[in-house]
């Protein structure tokens, strides 16, 4: 009877997760199957408007791939600008996180609005409203700092700067309600037990804030990867895919404009792969942190 018990309790969450997997799997199986088959052939337009078969190439497209000095310049590009998103975003959600934490009610209240806005406005709307901002002629920043006709756009670190704004714009909002969560759920007893022993703010914050945040911090910096890796909008609407000579292009911009803009789906497509093979090993760190987490809390 106890190992009865044990196998339903085992099964259980498993049972729960089966009408999700039953969409996902299939809507996500499908798509990379296609991909990873694609990625196989030469599969231009040619191919695609009948005209003539489609060559079996195998390992081809990697191989062109890998010898491309293109594709690692423009992938350590893409790690750079990501590493750098990781950095601002985390630095400012937790910075308006501790904000948050310490306002007034109102205050509290106006930030959460406010940041809740972000958040929900479309990638593409907010990148058009930047765009309107830095906009050389009419832009408010350029009126603001009695800079005439100055172009935001020109420089390829200028306009990192001013498409990572608007990324960290974006994405900010989730760190900072994810930390604030878990600044609110630390016992008020702790922080006053570390007040009493003489711990100034900075030093508790650092000391005991900080180590029971970690498997939050872990979550959102890896989630954060995740999303900035694979950036597609804000670069490609702001720079006009990808800047002047492509002084901006990421990886999935290069992998679109190689699928669609060259016709080379076939490359394109293995691009693609590489790029789901590179996310899900930072997927795989992510749920294996998920899973410390749930230990720890």
């Amino acid at each position: 009877m106890t190992r009865s018990k044990g196998v339903k309790r085992t099964l259980r969450p498993w049972v729960y997760l089966l009408p999700t997997a039953a969409v996902l799997i299939p809507l996500l199986a499908y798509p990379l199957y296609m991909l990873g088959l694609l990625s196989l052939f030469d599969y231009r337009q040619e191919q695609v408007s009948g005209g003539e078969p489609t060559t079996f190439l195998g390992l081809g497209n990697y191989t062109r791939l890998l010898s491309d000095g293109r594709f690692w310049e423009v992938l350590v590009q893409t790690v750079g600008f990501a590493a750098a998103l990781v950095a601002g975003t985390l630095f400012v959600g937790a910075a308006l996180a501790i904000v948050m934490d310490r306002a007034a009610p109102w205050a509290r209240t106006a930030l959460a609005l406010a940041a809740l806005a972000a958040w929900a406005a479309p990638a593409m709307t907010g990148s058009t409203v930047w765009m309107f901002l830095f906009d050389a002629d009419l832009g408010l920043v350029n009126q603001v700092l009695g800079i005439d006709g100055y172009n935001w756009f020109y420089d390829r670190w200028v306009t990192f700067g001013v498409v990572g704004a608007t990324v960290v714009w974006h994405s900010f909002p989730f760190v900072m309600v994810t930390l604030y969560a878990g600044m609110r759920a630390i016992p008020d007893e702790v922080l006053e037990a570390a007040s009493l022993d003489g711990a100034s703010p900075v030093r508790a914050f650092r000391l005991i804030v900080l180590p029971m945040l970690r498997p939050l911090v872990t979550i959102v910096v890896i989630q954060s990867i995740i999303w900035n890796f694979k950036i597609f909008t804000q670069i490609y609407i702001m720079t006009a895919g990808g800047g002047i000579a492509g002084q901006n292009t990421v990886l999935n911009v290069y992998a679109f404009q190689t699928a669609f803009g060259s016709s080379e789906y076939g490359l394109g497509a293995a691009i693609g792969v590489v790029m789901t093979l590179i996310l899900l090993v930072v997927t795989l760190v992510y749920i294996r942190a998920l899973y410390r987490s749930g230990e720890k809390l």
